[in-house]
């Protein structure tokens, strides 16, 4: 018998995701709310172990098996139809959006770092935000970098400190519990169905592809495992004369409250620079974390110290006035 207890976190954890994805994906806001109202829905959910109901796996393995529902009916219908074959696919695949457009908010810290720079990401999925260096960047007409086919538009405001130019990347390494490797068709297929549907989807399938041309073409050292035990691997392959920068975005709300502890205790023992960009309140310091560890913003920080809020998907920086 499905615990109401249980039932009812969910349905709260989805009505909270319906205010959260209202403005980039009204179909998902839309399906959200269908789901918290669903008993059955939420029965299917509650047999899934922790960190495997969330809306964003639900409906990435959707999109991925079949195209998003088009409405709370057709969901209903896709789930209890299909309910082995979609708990497979929540089973073995994990929410990995790899969204380029985060460098934008990066490249402001990154280059301010001097170089050149080792970036180990935890938690880097196929490794697009390890490319800062390859892409283009427009904030508010202020340009860095010639021309790219990743080309990345940032509205700010604040004293957002636009780099003169690209910093200078030595090393690219990712640590993720399942990387993925974008000249396979089955991972790149599972990254395009995370990208929401809604008003930015299609520039959002367009650069997804363009950035994963460029890992395709000079891919990065990718170690399999949890962050905290491989980030001393990671460390061992970082050139000499390099600055290790160890930089995570949308990471922890997925990693355990005791996995969080563990991770940011470690990298602040380490000789290297840290750079976030999670929601509120994950990186002790900045800020009152949200429902579920998302919120409408991300804070951008550097050695755990708040910089900036940010878009969780890209295009926009706030940057925050010293107290």
């Amino acid at each position: 018998m499905p615990d109401r207890d249980d039932r009812r976190r969910l349905a709260e954890g989805y009505r909270a995701f319906v205010g959260e994805a209202a403005a980039e994906s009204p179909v998902y806001s839309a399906l959200a709310a269908a789901v918290a109202e669903d008993g059955e829905v939420l029965d299917f959910l509650s047999g899934l172990p922790e960190g495997r109901r969330g809306p964003p796996l639900l409906f990435g393995a959707l999109a991925y098996l079949g195209g998003v529902p088009a409405d709370g009916a057709a969901l209903r219908e896709r789930i209890l139809g299909d309910h082995d074959r979609l708990r497979t696919t929540m089973l073995q695949r994990t929410t990995q959006t790899n969204e380029a457009a985060r460098c934008a908010a990066l490249l402001p810290v990154l280059a301010a770092i001097g170089g050149p720079l080792a970036l180990i990401e935890v938690g880097t999925s196929a490794g697009l935000c390890l490319y800062p260096d390859r892409y283009s960047y427009d904030y508010d007409g202020r340009l860095v970098g010639a021309r790219q086919p990743v080309h990345l538009r940032c509205a700010t405001s604040g004293p957002v400190p636009v780099p003169d130019a690209l910093p200078h990347v030595g090393a690219r390494i990712g640590i993720d519990l399942n990387p993925l490797d974008v000249t396979d068709a089955g991972d790149l297929a599972w990254l395009r169905a995370l990208v929401w549907p809604g008003p930015a989807q299609a520039e959002r399938l367009q650069r997804l592809d363009a950035a994963a041309a460029v890992v395709a073409q000079d891919p990065p050292v990718l170690l399999t495992g949890d962050l905290v035990a491989r980030l001393p691997d990671a460390l061992a392959l970082v050139p000499d004369g390099a600055t290790p920068v160890v930089l995570h975005t949308a990471v922890l709300p997925y990693v355990g409250a005791a996995g969080r502890a563990a991770f940011v205790e470690q990298v602040r023992s380490l000789p290297v620079r840290w750079v976030a960009q999670e929601g509120a309140g994950m990186v002790p310091g900045t800020g009152k974390p949200h429902p579920g560890g998302w919120g409408p913003y991300f804070v951008l920080s550097l050695d755990g110290r708040p910089l900036a809020h940010t878009g969780p998907h890209g295009g926009r920086i706030d940057w925050l006035t010293p107290e």
